[in-house]
């Protein structure tokens, strides 16, 4: 006899392929508590086996009848739609977040540009005096076209930009609002990712920081895909075409790829750094695994053992 179960219930079929018992759930709660259905039907039945692939396909054939089609697509689109808003775990939200950061770097650096272009119109030796983007948006938010030309000891009648009219400043200001508008929105975005790490990947946020490590997730596409690689590819990951280029034409390998903003990486000798991305990417790897298996954090002792071995190569 064979042992079959599905969406609708739990079967037993004889060795002509009809049922002889049956349980069937009322809804999904059944179905995902099946197992204890199972060890019911088992404790009626002796010697029922699992059906070999020429049985499966002749038992699946008995569902095929109208009696069962309408209730099977029911409950089979119910537990899809359950799947699916289950599927979106805290990693995925992560990486959401991680892209709207990105997208909105991009934003501020197109119009910060334009900003300054036009600010360059007004105030031209200021503007050229700020590197910083956010220094020079909350700058003319904060102070007026004098203010700023007298921290920089310049008098308005040597100053070289134009004196447009309030009408005229109006909207270049509130392009400076917007501005720094995404500015904060980028703020908010990385203390929500940051606070999404704290329960989500603590390991790996203590050893690799949260831009890094949430970089890592968002390229491997989730916490358990990072958590079943292997260290070497964890090390090079982000360098893919540098890679590729390397395998076609023989060019060097790449050392590292998104960990190379690491501070262990960015503040030592360049002869170091293939050495500290093997020895990183390797507690990232374990970091990753005991967080996604919900192991206890470890990531302070493994941050404290990149930093005694490498702190004085720095």
């Amino acid at each position: 006899m064979y042992l079959f179960s599905n969406v609708l219930g739990v079967f037993v079929f004889d060795e002509s392929f009809k049922v002889i018992d049956k349980l069937m759930f009322k809804d999904l709660q059944d179905y995902q508590n099946k197992n204890e259905f199972i060890e019911s039907v088992k404790a009626k039945h002796n010697n029922l086996k699992e059906p070999d692939e020429k049985s499966l396909s002749s038992i699946l054939l008995y569902f095929k009848t109208g009696e069962f089609l309408q209730d099977f697509k029911a409950k089979n689109t119910q537990l899809t739609k359950r799947l699916v808003k289950d599927s979106v775990k805290d990693d995925i939200l992560l990486i959401q977040s991680l892209k709207t950061i990105e997208e909105t770097g991009k934003a501020i650096n197109l119009l910060a540009k334009r900003l300054r272009d036009w600010y360059d119109l007004y105030n031209p030796e200021f503007s050229r005096s700020v590197e910083s983007h956010e220094t020079f948006v909350n700058e003319i938010l904060e102070n007026e076209k004098k203010d700023l030309l007298k921290k920089m000891n310049i008098s308005g009648e040597d100053s070289i930009g134009a004196d447009l009219e309030q009408e005229n400043l109006e909207p270049l200001k509130s392009l400076a609002q917007q501005v720094f508008g995404l500015f904060q929105l980028r703020k908010l975005q990385l203390d929500y990712i940051s606070n999404l790490m704290d329960s989500l990947c603590p390991n790996i946020k203590t050893v690799c920081e949260v831009m890094i490590g949430a970089k890592l997730i968002e390229h491997a596409g989730s916490l358990k895909r990072l958590s079943e690689m292997p260290s070497s590819t964890i090390q090079i990951l982000g360098a893919e075409k540098a890679l590729f280029r390397h395998m076609k034409t023989g060019a060097k390998p790449p050392r590292h790829g998104l960990i190379v903003s690491h501070p262990l990486i960015a503040h030592s000798d360049d002869r170091m750094h293939g050495k500290i991305a093997r020895n990183l990417a390797d507690k990232i790897s374990i970091a990753a695994k005991v967080d996604y298996f919900q192991g206890q954090f470890v990531g302070d002792r493994l941050k404290k053992e990149l930093e005694e071995k490498f702190s004085s190569k720095w």
